[in-house]
């Protein structure tokens, strides 16, 4: 496994060996105790998630404001712009964000703090999206950060076209009036 930090130290991109010939292929998509070195994060996954979405599907930002959730996010079928942002009031790096393509090609994972919100873009026809929690899915604690805050400013790469979106994401809060971490 490689690992490579982003511009938020806390965020990594992980990247798995892959094993390859004529036939296909084959990686190890997780391992505790590699990962737990080579990122310096001791997890304890719960849960895993399965998402299939269409092109423009937008997909967040997500968090849960307890329960916190990290997560282990990857494509196993297309090509997503996947997002993560800085929420931790004492963060150096609050309200700032990171993004990275995860394709089912590059077969890149992006690690997501607890702490963070996330989200993704489908830039493909279609895409799976698999993501493991550290922690469970709690309704009642969830909240969603508007995708196009300004004061935010990710850069989408949407081109000239309207995302989809829940009607709950597209009622999200901005980071002003967004419930945050200490």
């Amino acid at each position: 496994m490689q690992v490579t930090p982003t511009s938020i130290p806390d965020v990594a991109i992980v990247e798995p060996k892959v094993f390859g010939d004529d036939r296909g292929f084959f990686f190890e998509s997780f391992n505790r105790a590699a990962f737990e070195q080579q990122v310096g994060v001791s997890v304890n996954f719960v849960q895993d998630n399965h998402s299939k979405s269409s092109q423009w599907v937008l997909r967040g930002l997500h968090y849960q404001i307890q329960q916190a959730q990290g997560k282990l996010v990857r494509a196993s079928e297309g090509e997503i712009f996947d997002v993560a942002v800085d929420l931790r009031k004492s963060s150096p790096t609050f309200g700032q964000w990171v993004g990275c393509l995860l394709t089912a090609d590059n077969k890149k994972q992006l690690w997501v703090p607890a702490g963070f919100a996330h989200g993704f873009l489908v830039v493909s026809p279609t895409a799976q999206v698999l993501y493991k929690t550290t922690d469970y899915y709690a309704p009642e604690h969830e909240r969603s950060l508007l995708w196009n805050d300004p004061k935010i400013g990710i850069d989408w790469p949407i081109g000239g076209n309207t995302p989809q979106l829940s009607a709950k994401d597209k009622d999200a809060a901005t980071l002003d009036r967004a419930d945050l971490f200490e």
